[in-house]
């Protein structure tokens, strides 16, 4: 449990509900001042890491159809597609002449791909290319691709794994309540088939990350109540790297013609459930700032707000700027933006491990 904070008193754990207080009416700075002592604990080296990746969508077509997507296509529309190696060999060397490391992998959930194609695919991806770590394929994706292939989600797991997929990215968590999910994504898998997908990665020696994404239908409870489903999954396995939070992005989206009152979230709300998140989520060592969301000023004030890595330059972004969102930046402004809060610039690899210091 090598991610895991351990050597706590759980007696002195954040409850659930002195967290929805904290939210609610808890002070904004005070709440940063709060996360930004505790960060310090598990960070006194004052170091912020960034990672050098690429995000590949192999496929837009996807018949889950949620509501929150824009990027998603069916298999008839014209502009539906599915990447040929060669074209995905063109985006990992553009990745490798800007000095990547990573490519984030995953796509809609494509209805007859089966784990031979996927087993292909990554094996393909790793033969070529060794250097670049895979960190691909959603809960939902390795759950569909045991069914339509009729086996466990133990073997998806163990088969991908074991051609050179590295760890899984936390996608399709959303948030973890079925209410929530039963309204934005029906047909998706379900909180605890999510949790258990990455508790059988966990076990087999996959790492993970955990993710959210908030500013939907869901309660101030049921938000913290995801945290408290994955601070329990940490507390089991340890095998969480990161915890990452983003704000819904709602152009585009059937969702939001559907509750056309559901408001863009504030900077507000997004640093104090990043704060109160740093705070509850005391088994997790790195948070992520979603600066591709919030823009590069609160990217780089998240870092005040708990958060100690500012995740990926993204050299592609597909899924949330199709609802809207169009920041970007690279490794110079990343940089910049840490050294200006008197912070100490490091380039990472996926597994948190420092490649080059600035």
């Amino acid at each position: 449990m090598s991610q895991n904070c351990n050597n706590r008193d759980n007696s002195m754990r954040m409850s659930v509900e002195e967290a929805i207080d904290l939210i609610e009416n808890g002070d904004l700075k005070e709440l940063g001042a709060m996360a930004l002592a505790k960060k310090r604990e598990l960070h006194p080296q004052k170091i912020t890491t960034f990672v050098v990746d690429r995000n590949i969508n192999y496929t837009n077509i996807c018949w889950v159809d949620c509501k929150f997507c824009a990027f998603y296509r069916h298999e008839k529309d014209n502009d539906a597609y599915v990447l040929s190696f060669e074209e995905i060999d063109t985006k990992i060397d553009e990745l490798l002449a800007i000095g990547g490391t990573q490519i984030l992998f995953q796509g809609g959930v494509h209805p007859k791909l089966r784990i031979e194609w996927y087993e292909d695919l990554v094996a393909h991806i790793h033969t070529k290319y060794p250097q670049i770590t895979i960190h691909g394929f959603s809960a939902i994706e390795i759950d569909y691709i045991a069914r339509i292939s009729k086996i466990s989600v133990e073997e998806v797991l163990t088969r991908l794994h074991h051609k050179g997929l590295a760890s899984i990215p936390g996608a399709g968590a959303e948030i973890l309540n079925d209410r929530v999910r039963d309204i934005i994504a029906p047909r998706k898998i379900d909180k605890d088939i999510w949790l258990d997908v990455h508790r059988k990665a966990h076990k087999l020696g996959i790492k993970s990350t955990a993710t959210m994404m908030y500013g939907t239908v869901e309660t101030t409870a049921e938000i913290v109540g995801h945290w408290d489903a994955i601070r329990q999954l940490q507390d089991e396995t340890g095998g969480f790297r990161a915890y990452i939070m983003w704000s819904f992005q709602s152009d585009n989206t059937l969702l939001k013609q559907e509750f056309p009152d559901i408001m863009k979230q504030s900077s507000n709300r997004y640093l104090r459930l990043l704060a109160v998140s740093r705070l509850f989520l005391d088994n997790f060592k790195n948070i992520q700032s979603s600066w591709v969301t919030q823009g590069s000023h609160i990217g780089q004030m998240a870092l005040l707000f708990g958060a100690n890595d500012l995740g990926s330059t993204m050299m592609e972004e597909n899924v949330v700027s199709a609802a809207g969102a169009k920041n970007s930046m690279n490794q110079e402004e990343m940089i910049r933006l840490i050294q200006d809060l008197n912070e100490n610039p490091a380039k990472r690899n996926t597994a948190y491990e420092i490649l080059e210091r600035f």
